[in-house]
């Protein structure tokens, strides 16, 4: 059995390869001029949390205001309280 020998275009191949992973990490570094978030601007989501969770909601109105009259155990018959049983 021979020794195994590296072809001139495996050599080139594997440098080509060593070149492209070096260039993609480098890629992946972001630069001191490249914003990563841009300032005050906020996805969909995150607006709608930051609306959601306000203190003076207009959701947590509403829901303060349905649970003071009452209208829970109205609205949602299962949630009436059974009457205790007579114990004797």
């Amino acid at each position: 059995m021979t020794g195994m020998s590296v072809t001139s275009d495996e050599e080139l191949r594997a440098k080509q390869i060593r070149a492209l992973r070096r260039q993609w990490l480098r890629d992946q570094e972001l630069s001191p001029r490249e914003p990563v978030e841009v300032p005050g601007s906020r996805g969909p989501v995150e607006r709608f949390w930051q609306r959601f969770l306000t203190p003076q909601s207009v959701w947590r109105l509403y829901v303060s205001s349905f649970i003071r009259l009452g209208e829970v155990r109205k609205s949602f018959p299962y949630l009436k309280e059974e009457p205790e049983p007579e114990s004797n």
